[in-house]
């Protein structure tokens, strides 16, 4: 079994592109849903969290906030490491579990905003990249997560640059609503089946 990573900076559309492999029988692993399921659900991960950033991020029914974790995490880069120090290990480790009950498939994806910042694509072998124009990577994010256009920009400093991105992928899906997305799609589910 082929293990994909598959990224893309803020707005790109790794969801949609993972959406349409998976239609085509994909198993995907989303490495962002699981570390926030982690903060509601790992008492590890949860405990090592309030130990590190302190109970004024619970919530009124005893949840880690994530927008008061965010807040306090993405214009700090020493905390964001802090906090990554502890959820990336855990996720790493909950995606080999879940590979093990994958065995029937001829591949699967790993869908990370920051796989590469991770150290996540050390667990794969190939890597997809979902690039998009910076003006629909920022609209869609503003759409999408109800934020003003600073804040998106801040998240997109944190990430790394999609020419990076680019230059460390065997993969690359253009999402810039001008080429189909479905070709592009199809053409790498046939190379990974016949791979």
């Amino acid at each position: 079994m082929l293990k994909i990573g598959i990224t893309g900076g803020i707005g790109s559309g790794k969801t949609t592109v993972c959406r349409l492999f998976e239609l085509l029988g994909a198993h995907i692993f989303n490495a962002d849903l699981e570390a926030k399921k982690m903060l509601d659900n790992d008492p590890e991960v949860k405990d090592a969290v309030l130990n590190k950033f302190g109970s004024a991020i619970i919530d009124n029914t005893g949840i880690i906030d994530k927008k008061k974790l965010g807040t306090l995490v993405f214009n700090d880069k020493e905390k964001l490491e802090e906090l990554n120090s502890i959820v990336h290990p855990a996720v790493a480790k909950h995606f080999e579990d879940w590979c093990l009950q994958q065995k029937s498939s001829n591949y699967i994806l790993q869908e990370a905003a920051i796989l590469f910042e991770s150290g996540a694509f050390k667990q794969v072998e190939k890597v997809i990249t979902v690039v998009a124009p910076l003006e629909l990577k920022i609209k869609r994010a503003m759409q999408r997560d109800a934020v003003s256009r600073e804040q998106v920009e801040e998240r997109i400093k944190n990430q790394m640059s999609e020419d990076e991105k680019i230059k460390r992928s065997q993969f690359i899906i253009y999402n810039d609503e001008q080429q189909l997305l479905i070709p592009q799609v199809i053409a790498i589910h046939e190379q990974l089946m016949n791979s």
